[in-house]
């Protein structure tokens, strides 16, 4: 992605189903960001503990070491004045002040790469991630491959029968429209 030398900043969110690949493109974008020897930050909610506490990791096993927080409040107050750049993980999953914060680090001059879901596995918006895209410079929308007919998915399909809106783990499927359940 090419973007202007200047000293702005600008909010990016990788969003789409699960398996889609966002984690991997968001840590090829910050280790890009490093090579340009450029400060790097990176964060994820304390409740993402699926490939362990202090590392974002990729489905493929990449990985890079990330400070788990609680609120979105959080990242504010530990993003240093001389960072460049701000990766967030699995956003959906911040409160509602996540919207605020990329803006107010976007605004400090900051590149601000938030990865999440779009929809939860009803197929419904998912947290903050649509207001995140209204409020985006960049907007990339990653797909899978359904699990059931090969086609281009882009729901995440829960294989259990649990009902609230979020549940952190692997007892998912990716889904094209068509073969998506609920």
């Amino acid at each position: 992605m090419n973007h202007p030398h200047t000293k702005s900043g600008w909010i990016e969110i990788i969003c789409g189903g699960m398996f889609a690949g966002k984690s991997s493109e968001l840590i090829s974008r910050l280790r890009r960001e490093q090579l340009a020897r450029r400060k790097v930050q990176v964060f994820k909610p304390l409740t993402d503990d699926r490939y362990g506490v202090v590392a974002i990791t990729s489905h493929d096993g990449a990985h890079l070491d990330c400070v788990p927080v609680e609120t979105s409040a959080s990242i504010l107050e530990l993003v240093d004045n001389d960072t460049a750049a701000v990766g967030i993980d699995e956003v959906q999953f911040f409160d509602e002040g996540i919207v605020q914060v990329a803006q107010r680090l976007a605004d400090r001059g900051v590149r601000v790469i938030c990865a999440g879901l779009d929809q939860d596995f009803q197929g419904k918006p998912f947290g903050s991630v649509p207001y995140l895209m209204c409020v985006a410079e960049y907007v990339t929308k990653k797909h899978a491959v359904c699990m059931s007919c090969g086609g281009v998915a882009s729901r995440s399909h829960r294989l259990n029968s649990d009902t609230h809106e979020v549940q952190v783990g692997l007892d998912y499927e990716a889904r094209c429209r068509h073969c998506h359940e609920m």
